[in-house]
């Protein structure tokens, strides 16, 4: 798909594509000149923030460790209704826990359904940490495919 053959979703479109969970990629920095750190992971959605929610698996090995103030992108996309779309959402990640973020974290979380677990772990989940962030997005863009005219 070239930038012609796409056009922009409105707000309410992308909401609707993105709905109140799902799953997508989310891209890390890394340090230096190396490539960013890209995982899928399951998300909540927010859409009267616009903010995305995430449950991360983190650990000694795992480059989602220490993942708060790191700079990402977030990408969503799939078929839908004969078309295909995207969202990309970058920005910096903020820990839910944090004593300052945990009040609007709540609220937020409220409103998104419960986020998918998908477990690709190798281990059972409840072996598994996890830490809790939220992405409000600095940019947030949705595209979608041009319909074809019959």
């Amino acid at each position: 798909m070239t930038d012609a053959d796409a056009v922009r979703m409105t707000d309410d479109e992308r909401d609707e594509f993105l709905g109140r969970s799902g799953t997508g990629v989310l891209s890390l920095s890394t340090d230096g000149d190396g490539p960013p750190h890209s995982v899928p992971v399951s998300y909540g959605y927010d859409p009267v923030e616009g903010t995305f929610y995430f449950r991360l698996a983190v650990g000694a090995d795992s480059g989602k460790a220490n993942a708060a103030d790191r700079g990402v992108t977030f990408v969503v996309y799939g078929r839908d209704d004969e078309r295909w779309k995207s969202v990309v959402a970058s920005g910096r990640l903020v820990s839910t826990s944090d004593d300052a973020s945990a009040t609007e974290s709540l609220a937020g979380l409220e409103r998104t359904a419960e986020i998918p677990i998908v477990d690709a772990f190798g281990e059972p989940t409840s072996e598994v940490t996890f830490e809790y962030y939220r992405l409000d997005p600095e940019r947030l863009t949705g595209r979608a495919e041009q319909a074809m005219e019959p």
